[in-house]
């Protein structure tokens, strides 16, 4: 009998998923807390080489990372793909939303994502999201997600792979082999961490430099961490992570352009050193990260110990697959319209992935809504 377990963190978002994925496969499982029990997090950081989760095992495989595809390989089933009249490919704030008024006008609708919240999952306090004085962006997207569920909308976790259309028909592959058919595409599948861009960035990758912050947090108690970025959710997770680590650095290019709010939230924080005109040159260590260069606008470089960086310097939109489908502006976004119509018949799209100016949940949300209701429109055009 296959043995699995599940290394995660109370407050990770991709750990939750992982389990979601298994329990939906009708996998058992074992859960460890990492965060909770020292022990359990030095023998995962033993069996995988990370500091970073979910890690889990399948008998004697280590999977590190929320990898869909490869549970999906191990555990799932494959199935002939119906005709469905939307297909959103991202769930975060806006494809939720799209799912809900998409299965409201009785659409058949499916999601497909590689994670479920987006960008929302990365933050610690949101406190301008109306109907609610602070919530973190894991349970809003909760409350999301659980809205969805209780509708006729087919949630798939996976990676689309391809775009193309055959007869009037949009065909998206995913990598985990399943070719999906439908006669309209709403895209929200939102934007991708932005790098260092410093040598070595890939080796330390969940070994000592992370790219969620409340996923990883807890694994750094009583350590010394620095965070990169001067924006709102660099200061977030400069503020909370005082709470857990020893110390915090935190790195600015140039200056600090968050909202007032949180640049007090940082002056009250006696353990965090802020570092401004900085860049990160080089990072240090052998197994894991030990220690970072920095660079001021003079040329002066210091080296200082850290055992955990956090990238908190922007994001890049997830339009790969999209070049000569839709027309994509100079930053790589989806061109759409008022209506949130992209320059292809059929294919809308809301959320970060779009040229909309303001990146906010709440105009996400909203386009979302727009877009499945354009949808909708097209598919009846069509003759349900």
């Amino acid at each position: 009998m296959t043995t699995v377990t599940v290394y995660s963190t109370k407050a990770c978002p991709y750990c939750r998923m992982a389990k979601a994925l298994l329990e939906k496969l009708g996998v058992a499982y074992t859960g460890v807390d990492v965060g909770e029990d020292a022990g359990a997090a030095r023998k995962m950081i033993k069996l995988s080489g990370q500091r970073g989760v979910p890690v889990i095992t399948v008998d004697d495989e280590v999977i590190v990372g929320f990898d869909a595809r490869r549970l999906n390989e191990l555990f799932g089933t494959s199935s002939a793909g119906d005709l469905f009249d939307v297909l959103i490919i991202g769930a975060g704030p806006a494809g939720l939303t799209a799912g809900v008024y998409c299965a409201r006008k009785l659409l058949k609708t499916m999601i497909v994502s590689e994670n479920i919240g987006g960008q929302a999952l990365e933050s610690w306090s949101i406190e301008n999201y109306m109907g609610y004085r602070m919530v973190t962006g894991e349970d809003l997207m909760k409350k999301f997600e659980e809205q969805v569920r209780t509708l006729d909308v087919r949630l798939e976790l996976d990676r689309c792979s391809s775009i193309t259309s055959e007869d009037g028909v949009f065909v998206v592959k995913t990598v985990s082999d399943a070719t999906i058919r439908a006669k309209s595409l709403i895209l929200t599948q939102g934007k991708k961490p932005r790098k260092l861009g410093v040598a070595n960035e890939e080796q330390f990758l969940g070994r000592g430099l992370s790219i969620c912050s409340t996923c990883d947090g807890p694994l750094y108690k009583g350590k010394k961490i620095a965070v990169v970025g001067g924006g709102n959710s660099a200061l977030q997770t400069a503020v909370e992570m005082s709470g857990i680590a020893e110390s915090v650095t935190l790195v600015v290019r140039h200056t600090i352009r968050a909202d007032p709010v949180y640049v007090q939230m940082l002056e009250t924080k006696p353990n965090i050193v802020v570092l401004t005109n900085n860049e990160i040159t080089a990072l240090q260590g052998d197994r894991f990260l030990s220690g970072i260069t920095v660079k001021n606008d003079n040329g002066e470089e210091q080296t200082m110990a850290i055992d955990g960086v956090f990238i908190e310097i922007g994001w890049l939109p997830n339009t790969e697959i999209l070049d000569g489908f839709v027309e994509l502006n100079d930053k790589k976004e989806v061109v759409i319209d008022l209506n949130c119509h992209t320059t292809r018949e059929g294919v809308f799209a809301a959320g970060d992935v779009t040229s909309v100016k303001s990146k906010q949940i709440i105009i996400a949300s909203g386009d979302g809504a727009k877009a499945a209701l354009e949808a909708h429109e097209y598919v009846m055009k069509l003759g349900k």
